[in-house]
């Protein structure tokens, strides 16, 4: 069965930045969220930068993706990239050093192609059962997979944000690469840490079983973000698997550094 994507994105300063460095985009068939780091305004640049890269990998992909090697797509995207972000670091030495992290799934109408690097999360509700599809590639996460500390522990370790791994100026991407199987009423939520800092699996799950449609869920991802304190930049991604849209019709839509229709408060 061909299966397709309803979607929605909401990407919000939060309380306590001054510019919103998060970036994301969804079409009918691509789900992205960039959560820049840098310098002043040097974040904006490379999330945004590499939400444009996926969109534009999305746009030249053909519709029948059946003889497509998605693995060598995705990693090509990421490395144009580093490669745009190493030409503006060139041309603009403050800018070095900018990065970004990145989650993002791709349909292929029976499976989504996953690529990750760094804390921002993808999650997937299904049949009442919500599961993480992405590991955190963070030194606090490191300490829990060595024993050292507990996962209860980590979520507030005052260096939770530490990225060990992150899309960059400065190395070759390092992407965990996956392939996933859907269902027609599966849920998936893509987000920037703004709403895991915030918001525990029990609050996810509680939300995202909601009977509201994908528009409604991302709004409520953001209000109660904000209501716990809004401590970064707040985006989500709320997508619904369907039975199913024309996928290659729905436009794109940007939020966040990469758009203009970011919330604001």
């Amino acid at each position: 069965m061909v299966l397709g994507l309803r979607s929605a994105i909401r990407s919000d300063v939060g309380r306590r930045r001054t510019s919103n460095q998060d970036a994301g985009a969804t079409t009918g068939r691509l789900l992205i969220v960039a959560d820049g780091m840098g310098g002043h305004a040097h974040g904006e640049i490379a999330s945004a930068t590499t939400v444009s890269a996926f969109t534009e990998l999305e746009a030249r992909l053909p519709r029948d993706l059946t003889d497509i090697d998605l693995d060598a797509e995705l990693i090509s995207a990421l490395e144009d990239a580093t490669d745009r972000l190493a030409r503006r670091a060139g041309e603009d030495p403050e800018t070095r050093g900018m990065g970004t992290t990145v989650v993002s799934l791709l349909l292929t109408g029976e499976q989504l192609a996953l690529a990750h690097i760094g804390d921002s999360r993808i999650y997937r509700l299904r049949d009442g059962e919500l599961t993480r599809l992405t590991h955190d590639h963070t030194m606090v996460q490191q300490l829990v997979d060595q024993g050292q500390i507990t996962a209860e522990e980590a979520a507030h370790h005052p260096r939770r944000s530490v990225l060990m791994r992150a899309l960059s100026t400065d190395h070759s991407p390092d992407p965990d690469l996956d392939r996933i199987e859907i269902a027609e009423g599966d849920r998936y939520l893509l987000c920037s840490d703004g709403v895991t800092a915030v918001l525990d699996d029990d609050t996810l799950l509680r939300e995202l079983s909601s009977d509201a449609d994908p528009d409604a869920v991302a709004d409520r991802m953001v209000e109660l973000s904000n209501e716990g304190g809004g401590p970064d930049n707040i985006t989500a991604i709320v997508a619904d698997v369907v039975d199913p849209p024309d996928e290659m019709s729905l436009p794109l839509r940007l939020a966040g550094a990469a758009g203009e229709n970011a919330t604001s408060d």
